[in-house]
């Protein structure tokens, strides 16, 4: 049940997923077909409270997913997922990419409050962007699923803005998740969490038969997040009476699942396309 997120494996990360969005082919935005950006939106009072939408041409009430990027909690750049945002406005999806503030700025519940806070952005003004604000769909690889997994399942999150999962959440897509992590080792991860074992820090712990519905993706080769993290969330919402799918590759590491939105790996690794199903079929 381990949960290694150190800071050397986030800053890799980081570099991986910035040399990605840099490179040309990802980053153009084409005139026709392609997704309209509208980049550094505030929705909250602080330097991170900023997201970027990204619409497909013409979107009108489509389906919008509020995607969470992970970092251990410690780093990471909405700037660096415009694959995500381009890859799925193709699909006829609309994205809202949300920073949040990070350790050692903020330790939890912070970011998961930021999130939340994003999410309710989304609900109240996503129609202007082409969304439609009752198809909204929580999203978020490694930390940014945790923090979404939090918002999808316990309903105190979104109170303050006088939301309801129930009712405001279509459904919730995660991607290298930790939900069920156990006892922390880490020292800077006991920090961020104000303890080892906390259970309200742990998703898997806020599952009911209300748990919207779930597709958890992850790599077989995750050594960063226990892949039975997956496992273990997907059989609760099961046992609960809930809807989840679940699906492994069995090549894949830890990053894997984001970057199969960059550019040629969408073909060879169809996320994206999974995603747009679900997507798809819970929009109904």
């Amino acid at each position: 049940m381990a949960l290694s997120l150190n800071p050397l494996f986030a800053r890799a990360a980081l570099a991986v997923t910035r040399f990605a969005a840099r490179t040309p082919l990802l980053a153009a935005i084409t005139p026709s077909g392609g997704a309209i950006s509208v980049p550094g939106i505030a929705y909250g009072p602080d330097g991170r409270h900023k997201l970027d939408v990204y619409s497909p041409q013409n979107a009108d009430k489509a389906p919008v997913v509020v995607f969470f990027y992970g970092g251990s909690w410690q780093t990471g750049a909405r700037q660096f997922y415009r694959a995500l945002g381009h890859a799925m406005a193709a699909r006829g999806i609309v994205s809202v990419i949300a920073d949040y503030r990070l350790y050692p700025k903020v330790r939890f519940p912070a970011f998961v409050e930021d999130c939340a806070s994003a999410f309710a952005w989304a609900k109240a003004n996503i129609a202007a962007y082409g969304g439609d604000p009752e198809k909204l769909f929580l999203m978020g690889h490694s930390a940014g699923a945790y923090n979404a997994a939090m918002i999808a399942l316990d309903p105190k999150w979104l109170k303050p803005s006088k939301l309801d999962p129930v009712r405001d959440i279509r459904g919730l897509i995660g991607l290298s998740g930790p939900y069920d992590f156990g006892r922390l080792t880490e020292d800077v991860l006991i920090t961020i969490f104000g303890g080892d074992d906390r259970s309200d820090t742990h998703p898997i712990n806020f599952v009911t038969s209300a748990a919207p519905p779930s597709l958890l993706i992850t790599g077989g080769q995750d050594i960063r997040v226990d892949p039975g993290n997956t496992a273990r969330f997907a059989r609760r919402v099961r046992d609960e009476g809930g809807f989840a799918e679940e699906i492994v590759y069995p090549k894949l590491g830890h990053l894997g699942p984001a970057l199969a939105f960059v550019g040629p790996l969408q073909k060879r690794i169809p996320i994206a396309d999974q995603v747009a199903r679900f997507v798809r079929e819970r929009s109904g």
